[in-house]
């Protein structure tokens, strides 16, 4: 008898063990599903602000859109690498100021997990030089400035190959293009790498520049002076990138809606100044 009741006692202190288990799970899992649903519904919104045209049509042209649904913005004034890296943390919820082939280049540098939900309006990279009037002019031996960072680095040799001054080996893939892939340099051209920022405003040093859309924008660049435009291909093309976690809620959909709807493509083609309008590359959506 005492063998048995001490076997009741130790099943009924399993039961309960397992019971408190099943408790703890169901708790958990309640608290997962409570969690998801305040990140899918959630209407205060943190952006990762960057110094650029993208961030000023989210402001100016989004936002006022997505705040007649109910949204509330809060800002946080980053660089790419830090705006990724808050968005990987959980610390901002959105950026518009790269493109995928820079949001590849971070998840792959970084272990980032972000996503590309949408094209935005952008406007391409160009050619500038303020020592030759024309690409004619090119000749051996002369220095192109081009950017430092990956993603951009990469759009400036594709360009370049589009200007047929280099050749890329075959195969290479046009979102990592760097040095190592140029296979053919006829005119021995030297690339110095440069921050993107300041190529515009050391741009007498060198023979030709290349330069991204938006740092021709907040310098205050002529665009019609650009020598060369890129033909943008699916890698850069500026982009609503988010983390992966939360590409499916309801403010990441009503975000890329917002760049899609009729209302903002007919307000950047009526309130976006004169000297940039004819710059911009709208996207065409399905």
């Amino acid at each position: 008898m005492k063998k048995l009741t001490g076997g009741l006692k130790k099943i009924t202190a399993v039961a309960l063990v397992g019971a408190m288990t099943v408790m703890t799970l169901t708790g958990c899992g309640a608290g997962a599903t409570a969690s998801a649903s305040a990140a899918n519904d959630k209407k205060d919104i943190v952006y990762a602000k960057g110094v650029g045209p993208y961030t000023e049509l989210f402001e100016d042209a989004i936002i006022p859109i997505l705040e007649k649904k109910g949204y509330s913005f809060t800002v946080t004034e980053l660089d790419l690498n830090q705006a990724d890296a808050a968005i990987t943390a959980g610390d901002a919820d959105v950026s518009v100021e790269q493109h995928s082939a820079f949001m590849k280049a971070y998840n792959e540098q970084s272990g980032g997990n972000l996503v590309a939900l949408s094209k935005i309006p952008t406007v391409p990279a160009s050619v500038f030089s303020e020592k030759h009037a024309s690409l004619d002019e090119i000749g051996q031996g002369q220095v192109i400035a081009i950017p430092q960072d990956a993603g951009n680095q990469a759009r400036a040799f594709v360009m370049l190959q589009d200007l047929g001054w280099i050749k890329l080996k075959e195969g290479t893939n046009f979102a990592t293009a760097s040095a190592e892939d140029v296979e053919e340099n006829p005119l021995n051209l030297e690339f110095y790498e440069l921050q993107t920022t300041y190529i515009a405003t050391s741009l007498s040093d060198f023979d030709y520049g290349v330069i991204t859309g938006s740092i021709v924008y907040n310098a205050g660049i002529d665009p019609s002076t650009a020598l060369f435009n890129e033909n943008l291909s699916e890698d850069f093309w500026l982009q609503v990138v988010v983390n992966a976690d939360n590409a499916n809620t309801q403010w990441a959909k009503d975000i890329v809606a917002a760049y899609q709807s009729e209302e903002f493509l007919s307000w950047i083609k009526e309130n976006n100044g004169p000297k940039y309008n004819e710059l911009w590359s709208i996207p065409t959506y399905n």
